[in-house]
């Protein structure tokens, strides 16, 4: 058995460092959310359609991260934005496509974090 261990420690550790990411982006920060939902910043749920119809944060805009770069231009650069989904990693596909394009925006982590804020 510990042969075993030792010899697949990488794999160990590949699953605690996606452990640790997907806590990182699943956790967010609520103070710093708030902040930005009081200055009027835009939700973008990039989550699928029927998850964000099986629930979602009260006024988000629903843009599918498969269809984000089709609809990018439906948003002002002088906008705050913030992006939520599920755990928080297509959150933050999101919202690195949305900065290599000049925007300004936050990774909100899971939607569920943010709901109450809204």
């Amino acid at each position: 058995m510990m042969e075993i261990i030792i010899s697949n420690w990488w794999i160990i550790l590949l699953l605690i460092g996606l452990f640790v990411i997907v806590l990182k982006y699943a956790k967010g920060n609520k103070k710093d959310y708030k902040d930005l939902l009081d200055q009027g910043a835009i939700i973008i749920d990039v989550r699928t359609e029927s998850e964000y119809k099986s629930g979602h944060i009260k006024n988000s805009i629903n843009v599918p991260l498969k269809d984000l770069t089709y609809r990018i231009n439906e948003f002002d650069k002088k906008d705050n934005i913030v992006t939520v989904c599920a755990v928080g990693i297509r959150a933050e596909s999101a919202k690195k496509f949305f900065e290599s394009r000049g925007y300004n925006v936050a990774n909100g982590g899971r939607w569920t974090n943010l709901k109450d804020l809204s």
